[in-house]
């Protein structure tokens, strides 16, 4: 089994930068890909940025340019580094991990994103 939990939550600025961090903790062979989801309440969740072991980045159009994802292998964690917030991305944002063992893929529980106006 293989536990999320993410980290760097809180209230910051329209303009202003967070960095959020999630490790995952278990049993783990290997992740081959981590990334970052948000969801606001009566919405769908939605992609923020995936990363893959080989470096591969995805980034959704609301992302690009302004959100970096990395991941460190060995520590078995991702962060997301996000600059110019605005109060459009306030969210719970979710990191997930897709471990080669598990049949579905891992969620953490989510850390909330506040950014006012």
């Amino acid at each position: 089994q293989v536990h999320l939990k993410e980290s760097g939550g809180g209230l910051v600025q329209s303009g202003g930068s967070l960095r959020l961090s999630c490790e995952a903790t278990g049993i783990i062979h290997r992740i081959p890909a981590m990334g970052w989801y948000r969801q606001v309440p009566g919405k769908q969740r939605e992609v923020v940025a995936t990363i893959r072991s080989d470096g591969g980045t995805f980034y959704s159009n609301f992302a690009k340019g302004r959100f970096t994802v990395s991941m460190d292998i060995p520590k078995n964690t991702v962060a997301l580094q996000m600059n110019r917030l605005t109060p459009e991305d306030t969210a719970v944002y979710l990191c997930f991990a897709d471990e080669v063992r598990l049949d579905e893929r891992a969620w953490g529980a989510g850390t909330q994103v506040t950014v006012s106006s």
